[in-house]
């Protein structure tokens, strides 16, 4: 009995698509492709045809589609998804989906890696645009019919900040001195300044491989299928790291703008700690000319209100504390440190009370800001708050003055049941 797989990839701009034919040992393979992300919906099927009638066989004698999920191009993705699903459920054959990252680890370990390596290290990154890159780290495997290990789940990760997630992941995965961390994907193009800072690294080299190609996946969907992994038809799905690529209309009114961004690395939020209090206090010092104290953030801690600070490398970079009432959340108090103002440190604190809030099932956060505050008015205001009313004499001011607080507020979108 002869396996025919077909693989469909159109998560780059180019339109790939193979065929493996597999008798009991004796592979051929038949591949398609053409360049052109906006002409993948057009050429896909033309293609297929093409490369069935190459191989001289119907679409009835197909064992299994291919289809590589991304992440990448998000028309792509669902046309290949799309065209996947479509044609597994009319011919009731079940998927193999491939992760297209890994695509570009096994291509990269097959033209650059020496002969005969095992359990090699890749690290993918595929340029998402926006100085962004998709991003995932694998571990080829260690006998010759042996599976991939995937060590970093695909990602999004700011171009900047992949020198500080490669040094971690050396770290943690326990890479010795003279094992190689390999390095592929378009965006060692895209972004040459980051390729050269990568490759200066001790024992990381780069592999000549730029992205994922429907041939190797048809390898690694053949393996998968030796392995009885086929998938039902609902598993053609697209693999999306990013959650969104741009605010809505709606969005952009209230205040937000440009793009959503990736998340920083080594950025963690955990409950706030009697042991955080001298740092918080500290912070806080520094960036209120009225700070509270010490003593007021351990009693906000006592009576159990959400505090929480964001750790960065393990240092506490921030702070807020919220109180949940019965109809509103009200951000009382938020810090970062000036060390690491910029950052997207504040946007990721203000991020997660929201999400609080809409745990508790409430629609609304409020707080207030000093009048005169220009700067945090302009930051709230981008994340979605507007001026609603105000406090007159709220914050004490020099010489025993008073200063008027603007009061903010932002409907959230909707509410999430805990």
């Amino acid at each position: 009995m002869t396996i025919y797989l077909l693989v469909i990839d159109t998560s780059s701009p180019v339109c790939d698509v193979a065929l493996v034919a597999d008798s009991g040992g004796d592979v051929q393979r038949y591949t398609r492709s053409h360049e052109g992300s906006g002409e993948h919906a057009e050429r896909l099927l033309p293609m297929v045809n093409a490369l069935l009638d190459e191989a001289g066989i119907g679409r009835e004698q197909l064992s299994a589609i291919v289809v590589g999920q991304g992440p990448g191009s998000f028309t792509g993705l669902r046309v290949a998804c799309g065209v996947a699903q479509g044609m597994a459920a009319g011919l009731g054959i079940g998927v193999i989906p491939i992760p297209s990252l890994l695509a570009v680890a096994a291509r990269a370990h097959a033209v650059t890696v020496p002969a005969g390596t095992l359990a090699a290290h890749h690290v993918v990154l595929q340029d998402a645009r926006m100085d962004e890159v998709y991003l995932a780290a694998y571990r080829s495997p260690d006998t010759a019919d042996g599976q991939w290990t995937e060590l970093q789940a695909p990602t999004l990760v700011a171009a900047g900040q992949v020198g500080l997630w490669l040094d971690q992941f050396v770290a943690e995965t326990g890479v010795s001195a003279d094992e190689t961390v390999w390095l592929s994907g378009d965006a060692m193009e895209a972004y040459p300044q980051m390729a050269a800072q990568l490759l200066q690294r001790p024992s990381v080299r780069r592999a000549e491989a730029l992205r994922a190609e429907a041939l190797t996946m048809a390898d690694l969907g053949l393996q998968a299928w030796h392995r009885d992994q086929v998938q039902p038809v609902q598993a053609a799905v697209p693999l999306y790291v990013r959650d969104k690529v741009a605010f809505t209309t709606h969005e952009r009114t209230l205040g937000a703008g440009g793009n959503p961004r990736a998340p920083a690395i080594g950025q963690t939020l955990q409950p706030m700690m009697p042991g955080h209090l001298d740092a918080v206090a500290g912070i806080e010092s520094r960036v209120q000319s009225f700070p509270w104290s010490r003593r007021n953030f351990a009693d906000c801690l006592q009576a159990g209100y959400p505090a929480w600070v964001i750790m960065q490398q393990g240092q506490v970079a921030g702070y807020y504390i919220a109180m949940m009432a019965p109809d509103v959340a009200h951000l009382l108090v938020i810090g970062v440190d000036p060390a690491y103002q910029g950052k997207g440190l504040g946007r990721a604190m203000l991020d997660h009370c929201e999400k609080q809030a809409q745990y508790r099932q409430l629609d609304t956060v409020v707080l207030e800001v000093r009048e005169s505050n220009d700067q945090a008015i302009g930051f709230y205001r981008h994340q979605g708050y507007s001026p609603c009313s105000v406090r007159k004499e709220y914050y004490p001011g020099p010489h025993n003055t008073r200063e008027d607080a603007c009061v903010m507020r932002k409907q959230l979108a909707h509410t999430q049941a805990p």
